[in-house]
């Protein structure tokens, strides 16, 4: 019997994260003999090879059989790849998408069968990330995930539209606009994407390290990338945050031309500095979390604020290099 949906997980040494969403996926309203999971592992783990397996066994024991398949990429290429093959490898009508830490509610998929029975060919679901009381200026970024029209944390693809579009680009080798791309492919062809608010995922937040916002202003690279191959959708689907970017340039600018000139003219040094200073202490305010602040806050505030623009701007100009596009 062909299944009605395969729903493809990739996965990169997150075990723990995997076996909630497995979890959640054996508690699905749509019988189980509608659905397939493949979980496409980056990582080659022999540790979530066994969890996968052992999950298998548990569940089928509790609830009877649940087709779970495990795909081990030979080297880590980017969540983009892995999807790929798990598509290419799946035999449902439609493949799901979601990732590794993830929780699909229960009527996730029975929610979507109703669509496509409606005539969808590609539909996008509800991303819920509750914040937690005192969220930090990371966790409030992140839950902008919410707000996206198009989230491969949550999206539903027929095969014969993937097919059409050949899957997903894999360029983008991290998870950073691969899902925009894919996105774009559809409309790019005239293949609509259908809102299905019930089906709904929730992404908890992750504790993440201090340092996670600069280790992330490397995706900016990629966005150089997206604007090359769709510059129209690119200007009328991406915000800008353009307020943000000059205020990023004018910091870096500012703190460049304040240091260079501090032998020759202390007036120009003075006005660079200050014009560092002030954008500096500005950024540092926005990260600080709401309520009551910490020590610990306020440093990791200043830690970060300082060097993000000067991050951002490099990657910014080292993907306008690499793809060779004229991106601001």
């Amino acid at each position: 019997m062909t299944p009605e949906f395969s729903v493809v997980i990739p996965t990169y040494q997150r075990p723990a994260l995997l076996m909630k969403c497995l979890e959640a996926l054996s508690q699905q309203t749509l019988p189980r003999d509608q659905f397939e999971i493949i979980v496409v592992d980056d990582g080659n783990s022999h540790e979530t090879a066994e969890a996968v397996w052992q999950f298998t066994k548990r569940v089928a024991r509790q609830g009877g059989p649940l087709e779970i398949r495990y795909l081990g990429q030979p080297e880590r290429r980017g969540p983009a790849a892995a999807r790929n093959r798990g598509w290419r490898a799946a035999r449902g009508r439609v493949v799901a998408f979601t990732d590794d830490d993830c929780v699909p509610q229960p009527d996730w998929l029975s929610a979507a069968l109703v669509c496509f029975r409606r005539g969808a060919q590609v539909v996008t679901g509800s991303v819920r990330m509750p914040l937690p009381n005192q969220a930090t200026h990371h966790d409030r970024t992140t839950a902008l995930l919410e707000t996206a029209e198009f989230v491969t944390a949550n999206c539903f693809c027929s095969r014969i539209a993937l097919q059409r579009v050949g899957g997903f680009e894999e360029a983008f080798d991290i998870a950073w606009r691969e899902d925009s791309d894919l996105q774009f492919k559809f409309l790019e062809l005239g293949i609509p994407v259908t809102k299905c608010p019930e089906a709904v995922i929730v992404h908890p937040l992750r504790e993440a390290p201090w340092y996670a916002p600069l280790r992330d202003e490397r995706k900016n690279r990629y966005d150089a990338l997206l604007y090359k191959r769709h510059p129209d959708l690119f200007r009328e689907r991406i915000p800008a945050y353009r307020g943000l970017v000059f205020q990023y340039y004018l910091t870096v600018v500012g703190g460049v031309i304040g240091l260079l000139t501090l032998p020759f003219s202390g007036f120009v040094a003075s006005a660079g500095l200050s014009v560092w200073l002030l954008s500096t202490a500005d950024l540092t305010i926005r990260r600080l979390p709401e309520g009551h602040w910490r020590w610990i806050d306020i440093k990791h505030a200043i830690l970060t604020a300082v060097p993000t623009p000067f991050l951002s701007v490099y990657w910014r100009l080292y993907g306008a290099f690499k793809y060779r596009v004229l991106y601001w």
